[in-house]
């Protein structure tokens, strides 16, 4: 096996391409019609739920414990079954709460028996910094359907894939928002954790927490299979590929409607 600094060498210098750029100076239009990438909706709200899975552009969905307290969710299982009442057609992933490993796996496996097309998310440790992958590599061999959770390092996305490979379908979620909110740029490791995954057939690789329409693109771009995508990054689907003059002259307008709507005076 390939040390990581040479994969992350490999792929920053082979598989991330030079923008094409319009004459203009400025990136080149992209287009939705040009993705690869499927879009998984993430949130915990229902009716956002079910108002995603009207739009064929969301191929999965995903939620995790913080977002259905956030939402309000007091009953973890009315919810979810809730849900998946709605979603039938598409994998959507639900996550243990605990925080023992022989505790995750009995909600594991109750969680998976809900619906054919549930994930169970497992978060790549718990809470003592203690590796989840051995219990990874039970479920997911037994045939649960794993979303291994909180990836933020290429070890991590290493050893979640062996211990993946060979099982049932899984997916392996790199929080690339949380490594851009240190300061590290996202891309050059997404792009090093699409080679390290792309040695099993069964699993996948996720691009969560983005903080922009852009990480849709990035996400395309270096081969991810998945990207999250929460209500409001999906609500600024409508601008990609805007004429920018026409978008400065719209921000122009809202600066001047809200000054206007606000009464100020000088």
């Amino acid at each position: 096996m390939k040390a990581l600094s040479e994969v992350t060498v490999k792929v920053s210098n082979e598989r991330i391409g030079h923008v094409d750029r319009e004459e203009t100076g400025w990136p080149s239009v992209r287009s939705l019609s040009q993705l690869k990438v499927k879009l998984f909706a993430d949130g915990a709200d229902r009716a956002q739920i079910a108002a995603a899975g009207a739009n064929p552009l969301i191929q999965g969905f995903t939620t995790n414990p913080t977002l259905m307290r956030a939402a309000g969710v007091r009953d973890y299982e009315a919810f979810a079954r809730g849900v998946l009442e709605v979603i039938t057609d598409r994998p959507i992933s639900f996550e243990v709460f605990a925080d023992e490993f022989s505790e995750m796996e009995r909600q594991a496996r109750k969680i998976a028996s809900w619906a054919e097309n549930v994930y169970v998310k497992i978060p790549v440790t718990n809470t003592r910094r203690e590796s989840s992958l051995d219990l990874v590599q039970r479920l997911a061999h037994s045939g649960v359907q794993i979303n291994v959770t909180a990836v933020l390092t290429l070890d991590q996305v290493r050893d979640a894939s062996a211990a993946l490979g060979g099982g049932a379908p899984a997916v392996v979620s790199v929080f690339a928002g949380r490594i851009a909110d240190t300061g590290r740029d996202p891309v050059p490791l997404m792009a090093a954790a699409v080679e390290l995954v792309s040695v099993y057939p069964n699993v996948e690789l996720i691009w969560a927490s983005p903080r922009e329409l852009l990480n849709i693109f990035q996400a395309n771009d270096v081969g991810c299979h998945i990207i999250t995508v929460t209500d409001n990054v999906l609500a600024k689907l409508k601008t990609v590929g805007k004429d920018l003059h026409d978008y400065s002259l719209d921000t122009v307008q809202m600066f001047y409607t809200d000054a206007s709507r606000s009464g100020y005076q000088l």
